[in-house]
């Protein structure tokens, strides 16, 4: 409020009923309600409040084992098609299963997404800036950017991008329709060993700028932060936006900033076995939510898998091969129904970031490395990634997400996590938007 210095002087009663009712209504409309609170394992969780922007927040389904992956459902178009998609962290581009016609998808057409003309110019900035159309020349600026992407499991989706609404209900109560660049693939193809997955899609949650998230903070709608939390029991929750990052307690480690990659990729780290080092060191590690398991390199996946078997020595599991549900399986002397069986068995796998003394660690208990089968043994969720081509990296995979809360905060560029109760869909409490 900008009043006249001479006015100031002749009306200080005015002036100060005038100033004590400006700042009750600026107080009324920023002061923070009370934080939300949740239960976790690692004690009481304040959730931040947020005064500008807001969150997305969709309620996660799915499992490790035997499905594979964990998906959300997302409207896109208007009238508004029901979606569900894959959250992938370890891609940028979503995509759906397009009727263009399409060859290789597993939904039936009436399930399809049915473009309408809404293709993208491979002029557009986020065709150029995308590193999956295969450097194909833009000869004519009104052709359709058309893609190809590939995953580590071989499969792979090619199609065009297109542009439409997604309905979003944000936490703050308001609705929006941003209109969002995404993949109409209409050639899938999964020349793997397992049956490719029944979603409709990925939602890509990568770094790059064709991302979901990336492409809601430049609308200014949210900020540039994924949180997602994923249970045991086939539930869980994701969220764009950082309303639901707690305000303590989140162990956090930098992005590699230095890496041509658009992956969420943290270290170096130390690998640790029952809070002792195994001398695997200088590890670079993938936080990837698109992968069922967790992955390391073949020196630190062999010392993993020695120590575990030196531990299971005496103790009544052995090796089987009958069970072809993952590469390393033991039976028990009867069929298995839970870990809790066998749990105490097995140790606590660390990744040690940063220096010895104060380095940040990432902690995976046993419930969050094994499985239990449908043939009652259990098998090992870590695997060996040169096997499978990944060469040098090492990617943790939805089976060592669960219980946690992962927050991927590309505002800061920096990774956290702290321990949650996934089972629950946290409720954000209203923003004030206006008077």
């Amino acid at each position: 409020m900008n009043m006249n210095p001479k006015q100031e002087t002749r009306n200080l009663h005015f002036f100060f009923l005038v100033f004590v009712f400006y700042v009750f209504v600026l107080c009324t409309r920023f002061q923070p309600s009370d934080a939300t609170t949740k239960d976790s394992s690692a004690g009481q969780v304040k959730l931040q409040n947020r005064r500008l922007g807001s969150s997305v927040v969709f309620p996660v389904s799915g499992n490790v084992y035997p499905l594979g992956y964990y998906y959300v459902l997302l409207n896109i178009g208007n009238p508004p098609k029901l979606f569900d998609l894959d959250i992938d962290t370890g891609s940028d581009l979503t995509w759906v299963q397009c009727d263009a016609p399409c060859n290789g998808c597993t939904k039936p057409r009436a399930k399809q997404y049915k473009p309408n003309h809404n293709t993208l110019p491979c002029s557009h900035l986020l065709c150029s800036d995308l590193d999956l159309t295969q450097n194909r020349p833009c000869d004519d600026p009104e052709d359709q950017c058309d893609y190809e992407i590939g995953y580590s499991d071989h499969a792979s989706s090619i199609g065009a991008l297109v542009t439409d609404e997604f309905p979003l209900k944000l936490a703050n109560g308001s609705t929006m329709n941003p209109h969002l660049t995404f993949g109409c693939g209409y050639d899938q193809q999964n020349p793997g060993p397992h049956p490719p997955p029944p979603t409709a899609g990925i939602l890509g949650l990568g770094r790059g700028k064709v991302g979901i998230s990336t492409q809601l903070k430049s609308l200014g709608i949210t900020k540039n932060v994924i949180v997602h939390c994923l249970s045991h029991t086939g539930k869980g929750f994701l969220s764009i936006g950082d309303e639901l990052v707690p305000s303590s307690g989140v162990t956090w480690t930098s992005l590699a900033t230095n890496s041509a990659s658009k992956n969420y990729m943290t270290g170096p780290a130390e690998l640790l076995f029952s809070d002792k080092t195994t001398g695997v060191k200088g590890i670079n590690v993938v936080f990837d939510s698109g992968s069922s398991y967790t992955y390391f390199n073949a020196e630190a996946y062999q010392t993993i898998l020695d120590l575990i078997r030196k531990d299971l020595n005496g103790k009544p599991l052995t090796d089987t091969k009958d069970d072809k549900s993952l590469p390393v399986c033991w039976k028990g002397k009867k069929p298995l129904k839970s870990l809790d069986e066998v749990k105490k068995y097995f140790k606590t796998i660390t990744l040690r970031f940063g220096n010895q003394k104060n380095g940040q660690l990432f902690q995976v208990p046993p419930e969050s490395y094994l499985i239990i089968t449908e043939k009652g043994n259990v098998c090992l969720g870590i695997l060996n990634g040169t096997e499978v081509g990944l060469d040098s990296y090492n990617i943790i995979g939805d089976i060592s997400f669960q219980g946690i809360m992962v927050i991927y905060d590309n505002e800061k560029q920096r990774i956290g996590w702290i321990s949650s109760d996934c089972d629950k869909l946290p409720k954000c409490e209203p923003l004030f938007t206006s008077f």
